[in-house]
């Protein structure tokens, strides 16, 4: 299967050490190790943190055909700080390379299986334009992260971007920002809030919802039926990352063809692994 994963690539740069980033490139990378064949569509600075994004990239088995190279503008990096339960807050830097993504009419020609992004690469008008002109015709899977960072999103680009998925992952604080924002209601029971969501938006199939260590839902708009898997009990050393892995295992699983309950199941499995490790792509997992 092919997964074209679109959006930012950055490197998160913490006290005492820099990493590759970005929450589209840690899907793709997750969904590479998951089994399917992961493209990245992206854009880097003609700068050194740029040539070693693509090496990385290149290691971690993820296709960079569709990453430009933006002379004019520098990587993408993002101040990360974490709390005492590994708990991160980001710095991101403004108009650099990932803003200008590239759109080229061959990529419809790839044949993608699915397509995923988040909202932080749709906050200038250059990306929400690609974007739209790579859905306007795609006939495949949709799945999008919202991955909300503040200042970088409102409540007309969330309600779009809900609007063109058929699968929608989401975590408490986004559930939260959709009841006050969009919904405009009232919120409290898992099955009810995710029902909600899925009458406001008639093209929703599945809701993923993650909800840290207590675990994560899936909502299956077709038979009205909530799937719960509970966290795996491992030591939090950061949650960054935790949740691209679980939305690329998890969409890789279910277009093989696997249930519900098994693909939760393998992706807490792996979001597990990478919360107990550092780094948001682990060496090993």
């Amino acid at each position: 299967m092919k997964i074209l994963s679109f959006g930012e690539i950055i490197w998160d740069v913490y006290p005492h050490k820099k990493c590759i980033g970005g929450a589209p490139l840690n899907f793709a990378a997750h969904a590479s190790r998951a089994g399917a064949e992961s493209y990245l569509l992206s854009s880097v600075g003609d700068d050194e943190l740029g040539r070693e994004a693509l090496d990385i990239l290149n290691h971690l088995c993820v296709n960079i055909e569709l990453v430009s190279v933006n002379s004019e503008k520098s990587t993408g990096t993002c101040t990360v700080l974490l709390d005492k339960n590994g708990i991160p807050t980001y710095k991101i830097e403004n108009d650099t390379s990932y803003d200008y993504i590239h759109f080229d009419k061959k990529i419809s020609l790839h044949g993608f299986d699915a397509v995923s992004f988040g909202t932080l690469a749709l906050r200038y008008e250059n990306n929400r334009y690609v974007l739209k002109e790579i859905l306007k015709e795609y006939k495949g899977v949709v799945l999008c992260d919202l991955n909300l960072r503040s200042p970088f999103y409102n409540a007309e680009t969330v309600r779009w971007a809900i609007s063109v998925c058929q699968v929608l992952k989401i975590n408490e604080d986004e559930l939260n920002y959709i009841s006050e924002s969009i919904v405009k209601a009232k919120l409290s029971d898992v099955t009810k809030s995710l029902d909600l969501i899925t009458k406001e938006f008639k093209n929703l199939e599945l809701i993923i919802y993650t909800c840290g260590e207590k675990g994560a839902y899936v909502y299956e708009k077709s038979t009205e039926k909530t799937y719960f898997c509970p966290a795996k009990k491992v030591k939090v050393l950061s949650t960054v990352g935790a949740g691209d892995s679980f939305g690329a295992v998890f969409l890789t699983e279910y277009l093989s063809g696997k249930s519900i309950d098994a693909c939760l199941e393998k992706a807490t499995e792996v979001s597990g692994k990478v919360v107990a490790c550092e780094d948001a792509v682990p060496v090993d997992l």
